[in-house]
């Protein structure tokens, strides 16, 4: 399978991970203008699964050194796979959450709360499993971080009103809370040295793999009750998914499922060099690319009041600086 070989390759990946997952969400936006989340949410769940499918037969098949996916799947000890898929299922009820939230709030909203309470957590949970980085560096650029998504927090009140700005961002601090443990259970199911994978645990493709299946069986609960009892708008129903989806709608959801899962494969893959808590908090710097694309591609503070712009332009500073903590500690 392909290896990382050094940290400053590892930090590319980790880059191209928090594009993916600060771009993926902009699918959903432009899907849902017809029709609900959940509906999409299916399609969404099936990239995912293809994306890891495909890089376990590439990637996780290439090269002479290590398992192979297969052969790793079929020796894998109950508790790796099922550590994987609890991963994934967490993952699920959290990432569903962030995208209702997303209806509710905007992007500039839902994920610099939500995914930076992530990150925050993500990173002294990995970092107290396996300790990779300078700790005064690490936790900087994460209290850093913290300031930002206070900062946006300010400047989303200021063009929200009412029971919106209230139940949007609970739902993006609830999100946030559980984003912040998937990551863990994923990586406790990874044998740490990539090279010689460790007897019953899974190579990062495996990883992949496994914890799609448990985002897209889990669906079958937790996206069925968003189905039928939506936070926003009219119930659907399964007829509705064949009945309303155009070659289009799947083909946006399924390329939002791909885009995410492209993001999440990097990170695991560039988690032996970074170490987990570099490798999920840079990640979650998806935050920044998603204020981004709500800002200044969907406008979703046009209308703001004089004082936003100072508030939004300190927040894309504090995560700057943080991020860039975050990647020096490995060095520190």
């Amino acid at each position: 399978m392909y290896v990382v070989q050094s940290y400053p390759v590892a930090v590319i990946l980790c880059v191209i991970t928090m594009l993916c997952w600060g771009s993926w969400a902009n699918t959903q936006k432009l899907a849902t203008k017809n029709w609900a989340f959940p509906l999409f949410y299916w399609d969404y769940t099936l990239g995912l699964i293809l994306l890891s499918l495909i890089f376990g037969f590439t990637l996780g098949n290439s090269g002479s050194t290590s398992q192979n996916f297969i052969v790793n799947l079929s020796q894998a000890s109950t508790s790796a796979l099922g550590s994987a898929f609890l991963g994934g299922v967490i993952f699920n009820v959290a990432n569903l959450l962030l995208v209702a939230a997303i209806d509710l709030a905007g992007m500039a909203i839902a994920f610099p709360i939500g995914i930076g309470l992530a990150l925050v957590l993500g990173v002294l949970i990995n970092f107290l499993a396996t300790p990779v980085g300078n700790p005064l560096f690490l936790f900087t650029g994460v209290a850093l971080v913290s300031l930002a998504i206070v900062l946006d927090a300010l400047a989303y009140q200021k063009i929200s009103t009412g029971s919106t700005t209230t139940k949007g961002i609970v739902i993006s601090l609830t999100a946030g809370l559980l984003m912040g443990f998937f990551f863990r259970f994923v990586a406790a199911s990874m044998s740490a040295d990539y090279q010689s994978i460790a007897p019953g645990l899974l190579t990062p493709y495996t990883a992949l793999f496994i914890f799609s299946l448990g985002v897209f069986l889990s669906s079958f609960v937790f996206n069925s009750y968003f189905m039928f009892r939506p936070m926003k708008g009219s119930p659907v129903n399964y007829r509705d998914y064949f009945r309303l989806g155009s070659f289009r709608l799947h083909t946006i959801g399924l390329l939002g499922g791909i885009i995410w899962c492209i993001g999440m494969s990097f990170s695991l893959i560039a988690s032996e060099k970074a170490g987990y808590a570099i490798s999920y908090g840079l990640g979650q710097g998806a935050t920044l690319i998603a204020a981004i694309w709500g800002v200044f591609i969907w406008k979703e503070f046009k209308q703001a009041p004089s004082g936003t712009n100072r508030l939004l332009n300190l927040m894309f500073v504090s995560f700057v600086l943080g991020l860039a903590l975050i990647i020096y500690s490995r060095y520190a």
